[in-house]
């Protein structure tokens, strides 16, 4: 096991790309093809401890990966220490990932009126309780994603880091919004800065990554040292080689025209009903993605109209040569 800049999995690269954990979105199939395109770590959907220990079925279904995805992490939330002890122990018994990674970041309504995710930031004291049970029911690494805090008033990234790090983690994750913001404002990279100068422990920079760019910019500005991306990956995998590249000081290839668009969309679309089975089920969940592959392009509101509307995941490549056609036609 290579521990490079200190992660405690293995890792090829000074500054490791990590797909962010996203409900809905960083499932196998996505995160196969961000791996496929440059992500060196990626991290399941963010599950319930509670659900976990209950053995609820389309819980430990999240907890599903694939060799190919490693090294990957399955990231629990919850509230409740007795559960996330339990959770973390089965976990590592029966599905054995790299890590285990721990949600004080999301801010869905959901999530936080159970005190799970960022709701876990209005009592400090149960955040650093939650890392100690959790590094204590497991011999695997444990990591942890924060926020900059509950709201304004109790806004304190350093002190929330530094209690993670005493208790026990071995990576920190800072999204520097607090959870009143959501996704508004601009994330305050400077707090990213802030917490790795504070910190002895690996610290991941993520928010406001929407190109290779701002990547390169975010390494510079607060010497984070790891990078993960989340929203500026949907219908844009092909970000973490651009990433790559430019870390490395190369040209980042040009984002994809409509036709080499389409082939990853497919290849996706592909993986997607492999690993979901279910043609019709596989088609519903997938639009989504088809509507993000398709932003920027010529006449794409009415070609997401379309996609959307599929019933079978055979009718996107009709539809994607009927596009392709027709723009052939128009220029």
């Amino acid at each position: 096991m290579i521990f490079g800049m200190g992660f405690p999995y293995r890792t090829d690269f000074k500054v490791p790309l990590f797909l962010a954990p996203m409900a809905g979105i960083s499932e196998p199939p996505f995160r196969l093809l961000c791996r496929g395109f440059g992500a060196d770590v990626v991290v399941s959907e963010f599950l319930s401890s509670e659900g976990l220990r209950r053995g609820i079925k389309s819980v430990h279904d999240g907890a599903f990966f694939t060799p190919e995805e490693r090294p990957i992490g399955i990231q629990l939330y919850g509230a409740n220490p007795d559960g996330m002890r339990e959770a973390a122990q089965l976990v590592t018994e029966h599905y054995q990932p790299d890590f285990i990674d721990i949600n004080f970041g999301c801010p869905v309504k959901k999530v936080v009126r159970r005190n799970g995710g960022s709701g876990c930031l209005k009592d400090l004291g149960l955040v650093e309780q939650l890392v100690r049970v959790v590094r204590g029911a497991t011999h695997l690494p444990v990591t942890v994603k924060i926020r900059s805090g509950w709201d304004d008033r109790t806004r304190n990234p350093v002190e929330i880091a530094l209690r993670c790090q005493d208790a026990g983690a071995s990576v920190l994750t800072l999204h520097p919004r607090t959870r009143a913001q959501m996704y508004n404002g601009a994330a305050r990279w400077e707090e990213i800065a802030a917490v790795v100068e504070a910190l002895d422990i690996p610290v991941v920079g993520n928010g406001d990554i929407k190109c290779a760019d701002d990547s390169l910019a975010m390494v510079r500005q607060t010497g984070c040292a790891g990078i993960m991306i989340a929203r500026g990956s949907f219908g844009n995998p092909w970000i973490f080689r651009q990433t790559r590249d430019l870390l490395e000081g190369k040209t980042p290839d040009p984002t994809p025209e409509a036709h080499q668009r389409f082939q990853v969309a497919t290849q996706h679309a592909r993986l997607h009903l492999e690993i979901k089975g279910d043609d019709k089920r596989a088609a519903f969940e997938f639009r989504k993605h088809l509507g993000w592959y398709t932003r920027g392009l010529p006449g794409a509101a009415a070609l997401r109209g379309r996609l959307h509307a599929i019933e079978s995941m055979s009718d996107i490549n009709r539809i994607f040569d009927e596009y392709l056609r027709t723009q052939e036609v128009t220029v």
